[in-house]
């Protein structure tokens, strides 16, 4: 049985109402949603909140799920409009740091990466560290591209912006990125 076979046997399953599947669904997915949703909103407590109204919208509207894309693909983009639309709530739009996030994502990496990483986490370190010190629209633009990995017809439709918008200032925020790299 491979993934997309258990995913339609799961989403079946809560379709027809099955609390145990829409358990399942909430388990496998909501460590990684909520990440995602702190990275976005910086706020714990609102991060959580989101999180679990983002799922309780996905299993409400699991109807409207099309397939085409992964169930966490399509959960991750309602996350992320839900995080989106509550930072336009408050009136702020800037994104969390990843240094909070740092020890999950070792978790997931086998001991032979450990050269590799240390490498590597140096240099997450300093992109993330220059990151932060652009201003917050950059910021928040990078962090969708090159952080969640949206693309700028996503980010666009996300933050409301012409794609053409999306791409000028994903592209300037890149430069002022190298450029703190650099100095």
């Amino acid at each position: 049985m491979n993934l997309k076979t258990t995913q339609l046997t799961i989403y079946d399953r809560c379709m027809r109402g099955d609390r145990l599947a829409q358990m399942e669904l909430y388990d496998t997915y909501a460590a990684a949603m909520y990440n995602v949703s702190l990275r976005i909103i910086r706020d714990t407590a609102a991060a959580e909140d989101i999180m679990q109204e983002s799922m309780i919208t996905a299993l409400d509207k699991l109807a409207t799920w099309n397939q085409t894309a992964t169930f966490g693909a399509w959960l991750k983009r309602i996350v992320i409009n839900n995080s989106i639309t509550a930072l336009r709530k408050k009136g702020r739009l800037d994104l969390q740091s990843y240094d909070a996030h740092e020890s999950h994502l070792n978790t997931v990496l086998d001991d032979d990466d450990a050269a590799d990483l240390e490498v590597e986490e140096m240099t997450m370190k300093k992109v993330l560290a220059a990151m932060d010190t652009l201003n917050e629209r950059y910021k928040n633009i990078l962090n969708l591209h090159l952080i969640e990995g949206l693309d700028h017809e996503e980010i666009s439709e996300h933050l409301g912006i012409t794609n053409g918008m999306c791409r000028t200032t994903i592209s300037r925020a890149k430069e002022q990125l190298r450029i703190k790299l650099t100095t």
